[in-house]
């Protein structure tokens, strides 16, 4: 079966959006990064699933600029010294 980079399965991540009010495409859009997820949702979804989804996962593009105080938290995306924040 197929995992996403942050591992969660096609299967898991369609459970996720059920059962937290979430359209499963853009859920997909978000940790794919295709696209970014509106902050408050991502924040939403990372405390309603204890951290299985995290902002950086939703965020891909923007959580270093919207929570620089994550960069360097245990399993975020490691971050480029030529990357703003």
């Amino acid at each position: 079966m197929l995992t996403m980079s942050n591992g969660i399965t096609p299967e898991r991540r369609r459970e996720l959006a059920a059962a937290h009010d979430s359209n499963d495409a853009y859920l997909y859009q978000c940790l794919t990064g295709r696209r970014d997820m509106n902050p408050a949702e991502a924040v939403r979804l990372e405390l309603a699933t204890n951290g299985e989804l995290r902002r950086w996962h939703l965020c891909q593009k923007t959580w270093r600029g919207i929570w620089p105080d994550l960069i360097g938290t245990e399993g975020a995306p490691a971050v480029a010294a030529e990357q703003p924040a």
